[in-house]
């Protein structure tokens, strides 16, 4: 199964848990009278929502490059998982929030709690098996990489996982808050304990809201191959015969599976041009071999500055 695959696959047993839990959050809010099991139904809503606008970013990204965007479509998952994030923090995040602050301001009578236990405790499961899937293809793409896992999760450019990863974990939080908030009431007969889980809800949502709208963000602006990686596309360049120097080089991640290489080369003074084409289709070999993400290379020939900084001449040889 292809990476793309595992996302589709990965985000869609999410979307399919959360539906289901959110009718079921809200059915046991309703009758537990319960703002954090409100809360959490609204947080299920959310992250269905979520994961609709990943399944849209995951079809639209895929299409292949045309003549107006020749580098293809990749970052558009990007922009749909930005407002993915949006929707965590607007549908979530503020109404757990809001029913809250209105629990603690106005108090509210709690109902029969035991269905919403009972729901609390599938959703659990649920949530559990979802997180696993997702944890799971996290700990591949980390090995395909080469990567250390905790590394790939703060830094994968595969956005979609990433914050079904996120919300899971938030997820099973927030259950324990609820379940939390529901005993508190149920042992005191006060709604505060309701109201302080559903504030802790919102924050919570918060928090995730804003490390996914800040993990895109920085794709959407353009963010290069991390430190370690680029130098290992340097190192793999210069392995090639011919080339002597790798005198400026740009890495971007245009999405989970799609590097784009650009750099400056300096080759050995005596190469004939067939010689230069050579090393050029033999250095995006290797790259492509080493990185299979990489999907684009452009190595444009450039001599080495001369000495003392200036521009090397025309027919001058390169300094060593």
């Amino acid at each position: 199964m292809s990476g793309e695959s595992e996302s589709v696959g990965t985000v869609v047993v999410a979307t399919v848990t959360n539906l289901g839990i959110a009718a079921a959050k809200a059915v046991g809010g309703i009758v537990s009278g319960s703002s954090a099991m409100l809360s959490e139904a609204a947080h299920s809503v959310a992250d269905t929502v979520t994961e609709l606008l990943l399944l849209t970013s995951l079809k639209r990204s895929t299409k292949p490059a045309d003549e107006a965007h020749p580098l293809g479509y990749g970052p558009e998952r990007y922009v749909w998982a930005l407002l993915a994030s949006v929707a965590t923090f607007v549908g979530g995040a503020v109404f757990a929030v809001y029913d809250g602050v209105h629990t603690l301001v106005h108090g509210e009578e709690p109902g029969d709690p035991t269905l919403s236990y009972v729901i609390l405790a599938v959703a659990f499961l649920l949530e559990g098996y979802s997180l696993l899937v997702a944890w799971r293809q996290m700990k591949a793409e980390a090995a395909r990489m080469r990567a250390p896992l905790a590394l790939y999760v703060k830094h994968t450019p595969d956005t979609a996982v990433k914050a079904v990863l996120l919300e899971n974990f938030a997820a099973l939080i927030g259950l324990a808050l609820a379940a939390g908030g529901l005993l508190g009431a149920q042992l005191s007969g006060s709604g505060v304990y309701d109201g302080v889980a559903s504030l802790l809800i919102g924050l919570l949502l918060v928090w995730v809201a804003w490390e996914l709208g800040r993990s895109n963000a920085q794709y959407l602006i353009g963010r290069s191959l991390p430190a370690g990686m680029r130098q290992e596309v340097r190192e793999e360049l210069l392995s090639v015969l011919h080339i002597e120097g790798v005198l400026e080089l740009t890495t971007l991640v245009q999405g989970p599976h799609e590097v784009l290489i650009a750099a400056k080369v300096d080759f050995h003074d005596l190469a004939s041009a067939r010689q230069v084409e050579t090393a050029c289709e033999v250095a995006e070999a290797q790259l492509r071999e080493r990185f299979p993400a990489v999907r684009r290379v452009y190595l444009d020939p450039t001599p080495s500055p001369a000495p003392g900084g200036g521009p090397v001449s025309p027919g001058a040889p390169a300094s060593p």
